[in-house]
């Protein structure tokens, strides 16, 4: 009874605020248009044929050998990168969080080296592996004489994506180490257990569910990777390349979306198991914020191998992306080491000011909408209780567990030649706005998560006593909500502006010759063996990126909440 007079209250409530409404309505319609029905689209496409239902394309491109073959291919790769990611990220989250190092700049080393891969192009390493120990490396051929290297195939894929997606089990198992109280382990000490009995039997107890949670977001990520497969894979095909192919050389759009549905079962098979079961667990496993600071760890057997081994990592990590801008400066990456800048003059000379010109003209369109969209959304599921919250909030993280290919080939399907082909959305597809859309809905479920974490900090008596001076829902999210979690708000910004200007998996499949991305143009250098204007086109894409990110910083440095709370 209580349960149905709230429900009527919030209905009351709602129809009251016509802002609120109207609000709800177009996210709702604009997430069943531009995530879901790209989605289903696929499926109708897949088992609908020539006006009736059947499983005949299905059936034929499940028993296509190369489709067998990339299945296979990219499972076994997200299993070994999803290992190898949980324990290299375990490694470094061990050591900031337990471990006292002896030299502070090691502390920043370690943390620099951490972040580099979550806001770097994500073919980058890619290019990095291929001038180091390709068949014309640096090492193998001039430091080693090897001739016949071949880092093409599931070991180049492997290092690559390892490299890229550890950091994101860094940050996950980081917080959870921090939580966890340093008494339970300190007990264990204290009657009498080493260093390693401890880790075993306390500490990894109870992390389990977060290891498993970070293996899963890792396999996810590797599974819907595409620069990466694409750029070193070699013949080892992945389902994300299988389906880029399947569309730009079989021109089979059917077969691409029967292909498409698999994958896309598959990810989101893990992000339902990986959002509603581990993360659950994980939060039931620790014992909540530690009453003191715990005591790190200084002993010489633990610390020196520890740090040895994230000092390999992270020389190796720096070499990498020292690498692509020594590539970009030799005059022929293999046979002339000569110093030169051709490639630089080349880029700018032919295309390239245009493809950076379109890519950040798109990027900077597409980040404030994500940003502003990913905070209603937020605000919504977080202040909010109405019918649909929990759709809403399902659908804008789901995109999270939707590869780039996947979506690329629901918005060929859905918008050149499906129930679109007339009305307002009819012109969509082959234009700017396609790209923009597929920016934010590939950005969204970041900043979403990121809204979501900071409004659940603000007590909702902030807001009320708004509410009671007669203030709207627009005006209270304007003026009270989004100045409290302006710097989750700035950093969405900044966080979607870099995706979109380093995304190419979705894009690839949408460009046409009006818009020239710059990622696109990469992918394309570097599968002609164009390495110094590939690299050269990629060192000023990471400038661009650390650029947005150091203003970013600064803008929160001086402008940001934890600012207004210093004067104050």
């Amino acid at each position: 009874m209580k349960r149905r007079q709230s429900a009527a209250l919030d209905r009351k409530k709602l129809l009251k605020d016509p802002v609120l409404l109207i609000t709800i309505i177009i996210l709702i319609v604009a997430l069943l248009l531009f995530v879901l029905y790209p989605l289903l689209i696929l499926l109708v496409d897949s088992i609908w044929q020539e006006g009736h239902f059947t499983l005949g394309i299905f059936e034929s491109v499940l028993h296509l050998g190369r489709f067998q073959t990339a299945f296979w291919n990219t499972v076994r790769a997200g299993v070994i990168t999803g290992l190898l990611s949980t324990l290299l990220g375990l490694l470094f989250a061990y050591v900031d969080v337990y471990v006292r190092l002896r030299f502070r700049i090691l502390e920043r080393l370690f943390n620099v080296v951490s972040m580099l891969p979550v806001v770097s192009p994500p073919f980058v390493l890619s290019l990095s592996m291929i001038c180091l120990f390709g068949r014309s490396g640096l090492v193998t051929r001039q430091i080693l004489g090897i001739y016949d290297a071949n880092v093409y195939g599931l070991v180049g894929i492997v290092v690559t994506q390892t490299l890229t997606f550890f950091p994101v089990c860094y940050l996950m198992l980081r917080g959870l180490l921090k939580n966890i109280d340093p008494s339970l382990e300190e007990a264990a000490r204290d009657m009498g257990a080493s260093r390693w009995k401890v880790f075993w039997t306390v500490t990894t107890p109870l992390l389990l569910p977060g290891l498993g949670n970070a293996f899963l977001v890792t396999f996810i990520e590797s599974a819907a990777d595409f620069a990466n497969p694409m750029l070193i894979g070699g013949d080892y095909d992945t389902l994300a390349t299988t389906i880029y192919l399947q569309i730009t050389g079989a021109y089979d759009k059917q077969g691409a979306s029967a292909m498409a549905v698999v994958l896309l079962s598959l990810t989101i098979l893990m992000f339902i198991i990986q959002k509603y079961y581990l993360e659950s667990k994980t939060a039931a496993t620790l014992t909540g914020k530690a009453s003191r600071e715990r005591m790190r760890i200084t002993d010489k057997s633990v610390t020196f191998p520890m740090t040895m081994l994230c000092g390999l990592v992270s020389i190796f990590v720096i070499l990498m992306y020292a690498m692509v801008p020594m590539g970009a400066l030799f005059k022929l990456w293999g046979r002339n080491y000569a110093l030169t800048l051709d490639h630089f003059k080349y880029i700018f000379t032919y295309g390239g000011l245009a493809a950076f010109k379109d890519s950040a003209l798109l990027s900077v369109i597409a980040a404030p909408i994500t940003a502003i969209l990913s905070m209603i959304i937020a605000y919504l599921v977080v202040k909010r209780k109405f019918k649909g919250r929990g759709f809403i909030e399902f659908v804008s993280i789901l995109a999270m567990a939707v590869p780039g290919t996947v979506l690329g080939v629901g918005f060929i399907r859905g918008y050149s030649n499906g129930m679109f082909r007339t009305g307002f959305l009819q012109g969509i597809y082959g234009t700017s706005a396609i790209l923009i859309i597929a920016f934010v809905v590939r950005s969204l479920p970041t900043g979403t998560r990121s809204g979501i974490s900071a409004l659940r900090q603000i007590d909702k008596s902030i807001e009320e006593s708004a509410y009671d001076m007669g203030a709207g829902s627009g005006k209270v999210f304007m003026t009270v909500t989004l100045p409290l979690i302006k710097d989750s708000f700035f950093s969405g910004l900044v966080t979607a502006f870099v995706r979109s200007i380093t995304a190419i998996s979705a894009v690839i499949l949408l460009v046409t010759p009006r818009w020239n991305m710059v990622t696109v143009q990469i992918n394309s250098l570097a599968e002609k063996g164009n390495y110094g204007e590939a690299c050269a086109y990629a060192t000023v894409l990471i400038i661009i990126v650390y650029a947005a990110v150091m203003l970013m910083n600064l803008f929160i440095k001086y402008f940001g909440t934890s600012r207004v709370r210093r004067q104050k």
